[in-house]
């Protein structure tokens, strides 16, 4: 089958062909012909389609104008142009225009010397600040409890451009800043606070992770306890909600259950519950008897020291036998018996705080000395503060830095002694801008015009490595290198991107890049209809994102994996639930594990159930959100919005003969105008719709009874049929794949959107990782010694970081 969709990243082919007898512009020209046969009915001076007009355009303004044609090139690789439904160019002819195009655009780029663009001021955004806190002092922080949410921009929350910061945001930073160093430090007269955890566990009858082996149900938490003292903990030990006094003959008590706590794994805590007893105790006292048994599990009072402790909650497991008891599902092991379930876990203290009688890890890190005169307490202070503060802001500190710094530690131990100074310290560190946001240290050098570009300095190297590799600031290694200047060396620099490749902070490329790329934090937002979809539980979500996230990383963090292995891979990672999910036999266990795929149905990352859920609604599949997906995240280019008053709800109607979703969207592509954009969009979604809303294959459609029917002409020519076929569409010229990969991570690299001026840096990267098979570290390379990544450009108005400052603090 003849398939076109991606169209060939080949102009440094086309270059090379006509090297001997034609420039770029004159290879520009023998193709012009297809812009006046195809393109001009529409864009010109009267239509003025797109506003865009070809009436006066000649070959030789392409490379003049790179803002103009970047966006041409984009919509001819996405098949938008000439759209759908009329004539189109026979054979490659768009493939060679395209490559031409580039070729001239890449050929001027590089004769004009680089523009690198520019991000004046950077805001960490909260999974950075997150990283950075964990990095610099031991403490986790829960930033989306604790900060204001980030705005994402080009699908990506690290875009500088909108991470501006208002009075109010200013507010809960400095709130932050105060609980985080209370927490860092510790305080040993701390007064009793209360903490529930909640579990959403839906299989009660199975291993929860990180629980000791041979428990079933529980939660498992790291709880921060400030200070050493007395702590009540007490377990929500309960039945199926609604089921507490079904006792007799049957119920949650008819055979004896043990609960166990335990601290940093070890047990400290066990009791019974269940049996013939309770059941005639229940029968005869009614709720009373429950409230009793449950109260067993409550106040439990133990001494904790101060520090983080992992606090675990569960039963012995008592069997592995399956059950058909409450047969609510029809897939093998989901008849979930009537057991003693654990909801959650309440900490309560300290009570009689004792101090902090031994080291914790954040402690650790900040008090690499300790007074034992009044004489050395502030040296010892200036040197605690002073090393925070490098690493904080990521750079060697000034006195006027410290000034501020000391000045508040001097406030602190006036009133609560050394440690309360240096809690003062280091709220004021982490309360600054300097460790808030990135800021270009020294400005740029003299003598430049607006439009030249420079070479950012090692410090400021530094950072944008780490934020790009590691969603975190410099360790002390890289953050030497940059103070000695040694990054300017280019095999140092390319030593320091593998190894950090090779640290596990590079595992923030998967959970943080690939996660926002491929919209993974979108699933959290979908609940589906469960009387459509009975079998979807909180368990099976979770199993999709942990999938994803291992699939992910075999293939971005293995030196020996292509990227084109996203869309083509022939395994996965599954445990018992998402196995049966996906037909796959053979699988016990909640341990996900790699296996080979069978099913080819299932390769890569279209036939993942998170892909296939973040792009439907939650009560029926969507080819257009899917083929919209697939064109942005995957092609590189995203179609337009819809235009204003346009329907868009394809709920059936009520009455209505049921029609499938096909057929309702044939009647939006039976307007010309809709046509345009959906004619390129729906057939890559509809091959995809053998996948219901939560991933599942299926032949025929739930609501409307009518069998699906995933074939389409794609707009570039070639019929899809399955999966199958739109993977191999894709794959079978791999670098319009590529180039959108690389695009995606660019964006997230610089903490900026993509500009027309970016393009043939992005098209470079990708020319260059071809020698490696596309491996992921050869396009993370490539970004980081791309000139976007080590360069800045003057703007026509250099604006002041206190004007920036100033600007976005006054725009709430």
């Amino acid at each position: 089958m003849n398939q076109r969709l991606a169209i060939p990243v080949g102009a440094a082919a086309v270059l090379l062909a006509a090297a001997c007898t034609q420039s770029p512009e004159e290879v520009v020209a023998s193709r012009w012909g297809m812009l006046d046969r195809y393109c001009a009915d529409c864009h010109n001076s009267i239509d003025y389609a797109g506003e865009l007009s070809f009436d006066d355009a000649l070959p030789a303004d392409v490379a003049a104008n790179p803002e103009l044609w970047e966006p041409v090139v984009r919509k001819l690789r996405g098949h938008l142009m000439p759209p759908p439904g009329g004539t189109h160019p026979a054979g490659g002819e768009v493939d060679d225009f395209v490559a031409a195009l580039e070729a001239s655009l890449d050929a001027s780029a590089e004769s004009r010397g680089a523009y690198a663009g520019r991000v004046v001021l950077h805001r960490l955004n909260r999974t950075e600040y997150a990283t950075a806190v964990e990095d610099l002092l031991g403490v986790s922080v829960d930033a989306d409890r604790i900060l204001p949410p980030d705005i994402a921009s080009d699908g990506f929350d690290n875009v500088a451009e909108v991470l501006r910061v208002t009075p109010t945001y200013l507010d809960q930073y400095i709130a932050a800043a105060r609980d985080v160093s209370l927490q860092a430090v510790g305080d040993g007269r701390a007064s009793a606070v209360r903490t529930v955890y909640t579990t959403d566990v839906e299989n009660h009858t199975r291993h929860v992770d990180g629980l000791p082996l041979g428990t079933r149900d529980g939660v498992v938490v790291e709880h921060y306890f400030p200070a050493d003292g007395e702590y009540v903990f007490s377990i929500d030990v309960n039945a199926e909600p609604g089921a507490e006094l079904r006792a007799y003959p049957q119920g949650w008590l008819e055979f004896e259950h043990r609960a166990i706590l335990t601290i940093d794994a070890s047990p400290v805590f066990e009791n019974r519950l269940g049996g013939e007893a309770e059941l005639r105790s229940v029968d005869q006292d009614q709720i009373s008897a429950v409230n009793a048994i449950r109260s067993r599990f409550h106040d439990i009072r133990l001494p904790v020291s101060a520090g983080y402790h992992q606090i675990g909650a569960a039963f012995l497991a008592r069997s592995f036998a399956e059950s058909d008891y409450l047969l609510e599902s029809f897939i093998p092991g989901e008849g979930i018996p009537d057991v003693p379930r654990i909801l959650g876990l309440e900490i309560v203290g300290p009570y009689g705080a004792s101090g902090i009688s031994g080291p914790t890890r954040s402690r650790e890190r900040i008090f690499i000395c300790y007074p034992e005169t009044a004489e050395q307490e502030r040296p010892c202070a200036e040197r605690i503060l002073t090393r925070l503060a490098r690493l904080a802001f990521r750079r060697p500190v000034t006195d006027a830095d410290m000034a501020s710094v000391l000045g508040f530690y001097e406030s602190g131990s006036e009133t609560d002694g050394f440690e309360g100074g240096i809690q003062m310290g280091l709220l004021a560190i982490l309360s600054s801008t300097n460790f808030l946001y990135r800021i270009e240290p020294g400005g740029p050098p003299e003598g430049l015009a607006p439009g030249d570009s420079y070479a950012i300095s090692d410090l400021e190297l530094a950072w944008r490595l780490a934020f790009f590799l590691w969603s975190t600031g410099p360790d002390e290694r890289l953050l030497a290198l940059a103070e000695n200047g040694r990054l300017g060396d280019r095999q140092v620099y390319a030593n320091e991107i593998e190894r950090m490749l090779g640290d596990p902070r590079s595992i923030s490329l998967v959970t943080n890049f690939g996660f926002q790329w491929l919209g993974v934090p979108i699933m959290d937002t979908i609940d589906p209809d469960p009387r459509l979809y009975p079998n979807f539980d909180e368990d099976l979500r979770r199993a999709f994102r942990r999938e994803i996230e291992l699939f992910l990383d075999s293939v971005l963090r293995d030196a020996e994996s292509s990227v084109v292995d996203l869309l083509a891979a022939p395994y996965t990672f599954v445990n018992e639930r998402l196995a049966r999910h996906y037909g796959i036999p053979g699988v016990r266990g909640d341990r996900f594990r790699r296996v080979e795929l069978d099913d080819p149905n299932r390769w890569g990352l279209l036939g993942k159930g998170n892909v296939l859920m973040v792009t439907s609604y939650p009560d029926r599949t969507s080819p257009v959100l899917r083929g919209a997906w697939i064109m942005d995240s995957l092609l590189g280019t995203p179609p337009a919005s819809p235009p204003p008053g346009v329907e868009t709800n394809l709920t059936p109607v009520p009455g209505d003969v049921p029609k499938s979703v096909r057929q309702r969207l044939e009647l939006h592509r039976s307007e010309p105008s809709c046509n345009h954009c959906h004619g390129v969009i729906d057939p890559l979604g509809q091959a995809l719709d053998n996948y219901n809303a939560i991933g599942e294959w299926r032949r025929i459609e739930r609501d409307s009874g009518v069998a699906v029917d995933p074939s389409g002409e794609l707009a570039g020519g070639g019929e899809v049929r399955s999966p199958i076929d739109l993977r191999n569409a894709l794959t079978e010229d791999p670098g319009q794949f590529v180039q959108a990969l690389t695009g995606k991570l660019v964006t997230y690299a610089l903490g900026r959107r993509i500009e027309y001026y970016d393009m043939p840096a992005v098209r470079r990267i990708v020319r260059d990782a071809a020698a490696s098979g596309y491996s992921f570290a050869a396009i993370v390379r490539g970004i980081a010694e791309s000139a976007p990544f080590r360069m800045r450009s003057v703007p026509e108005r250099e604006v002041s970081v206190a004007e920036v400052r100033s600007r976005t603090e006054n725009e709430d």
